[in-house]
């Protein structure tokens, strides 16, 4: 295709722009062709233009390497162009609280760095599980969010069952690592923003029940927390653990996992 920003035309295939079910715009394009701080300086672009009138939520830089589409791969240097978010989120709760807020990997691109006071750049999940036991590791008082994206970027979408299923058994094995150094008083949350099955057909997000699973060494037995009403019972949860006030859509399930 032939892509214009600004007053200047690129070649032919240089750039490779596409949208899904989302409210996204993506980005593509080889950095042999338009160097990684020209893709950014693109979307940038197109994230002013489309603000107002169009309120996209996300354009998104998709560089990629290789000679052809045998060799091509995305490179970790991929970067959300969000919008700010238009109120306080659980985030800026905490901050204003005097709780430290850590985003590791796409977190602090999901809020436009909004309520995040460290950011920590990933190369994978396993770069994102190592950033991710470095921080637990040490002493603040807070929260530290983690996004592991390569489940939906690399198998998701790709619909790689088998390296799904390998980049699960790796997830598996540094968790075992992150649970054996937490606290009594810490409270670790697993959960997905959306279903992404490799084994369904297409290329888009698939079912909206995401698995939901809360750990603390203090916990004392298991139990179901069942199907929740809605997503907010998340940040409801977060603020009650930091004993805030809820002024989320959620209800907090904090007391159903300390009887656990």
């Amino acid at each position: 295709m032939i892509a214009k920003y600004g007053e200047e035309q690129l070649k032919t295939g240089d750039l490779i722009v596409y949208t899904s079910g989302d409210s996204v715009l993506q980005i593509a394009s080889n950095t042999a062709i338009i160097p990684l701080d020209e893709l950014y300086r693109i979307c940038k672009y197109v994230r002013e233009i489309t603000i107002d009138e169009y309120h996209i939520g996300r354009i998104i830089a998709r560089p990629y390497v290789g000679k052809d589409k045998s060799e091509f791969k995305r490179t970790s240097d991929r970067h959300d162009f969000t919008l700010v978010p238009p109120n306080d989120t659980v985030l800026d709760m905490l901050g204003q609280a005097g709780f430290e807020v850590i985003g590791v990997g796409k977190t602090n691109d999901i809020f436009s760095g909004k309520g995040i006071d460290n950011k920590i750049h990933t190369e994978s999940n396993d770069d994102g599980m190592t950033k991710t036991i470095e921080v637990a590791q040490t002493d603040f008082t807070g929260l530290c969010f983690t996004n592991l994206v390569d489940f939906d970027a690399m198998y998701g979408h790709r619909r790689d069952s088998e390296g799904y299923g390998k980049a699960l058994a790796a997830f598996d094995e540094r968790l075992g690592e992150l649970l054996e150094i937490l606290q009594a008083d810490d409270l670790l949350l697993i959960t997905a923003d959306h279903g992404n099955d490799p084994g369904f057909k297409g290329t888009d997000h698939t079912r909206e029940y995401v698995p939901l699973l809360a750990y603390s060494p203090s916990f004392s037995k298991g139990s179901s927390l069942g199907i929740r009403d809605t997503y907010a019972d998340l940040g409801a949860t977060i603020l009650d653990n930091f004993e805030l006030p809820n002024k989320t859509d959620g209800k907090s399930f904090l007391a159903d996992l300390r009887r656990n």
